[in-house]
C-alpha cells in the first residue's frame, strides 16, 4: 500500500484547522450582512415608552444603527409571540471592533 506524504503545506494547513477550532465562535448574525465598525456605540438612549397599544404587547427596545454615522433606532410595540421571547438588538466587541447583533425572536 503506498502512502500519500503531503510535506510542510498539509503540516501547516493540518496545524491552522487546529488552532481554528480553539478560536472562540464569533457572535450569531440573524439575516443580513454583517456590520462592524471601529468606533463604540454611543450609551443607550432612554426612552419613554408610549400607552401599551393592546394587552400582552412586547416593547422591542430601541437600538444604534450604524449608517455612516451613529443613528438611534427607536422602540415599537409589537404583538406577542406565543411560545417565543424576543432578544434585544445589540453590538458586541468582536476582534477589536464592534459588531452588530440584530434582535431577534427566539423559541423558548
Amino acid at each position: 500500500m503506498k502512502m500519500k506524504v503531503f510535506g510542510i503545506p498539509g503540516l501547516v494547513l493540518a496545524a491552522g484547522l487546529g488552532l481554528a477550532a480553539c478560536a472562540p465562535a464569533p457572535p450569531p448574525v440573524y439575516g443580513g450582512a454583517v456590520v462592524e465598525v471601529e468606533s463604540e456605540p454611543p450609551p443607550v438612549q432612554v426612552e419613554a415608552r408610549p400607552v401599551v397599544p393592546y394587552q400582552g404587547a412586547v416593547w422591542i427596545e430601541g437600538h444604534w444603527d450604524w449608517r455612516g454615522r451613529w443613528l438611534w433606532v427607536p422602540g415599537y410595540w409589537e404583538r406577542p409571540r406565543p411560545g417565543w421571547v424576543w432578544v434585544a438588538h445589540h453590538w458586541t466587541r468582536w476582534r477589536g471592533r464592534w459588531r452588530y447583533v440584530p434582535g431577534h425572536w427566539q423559541r423558548v
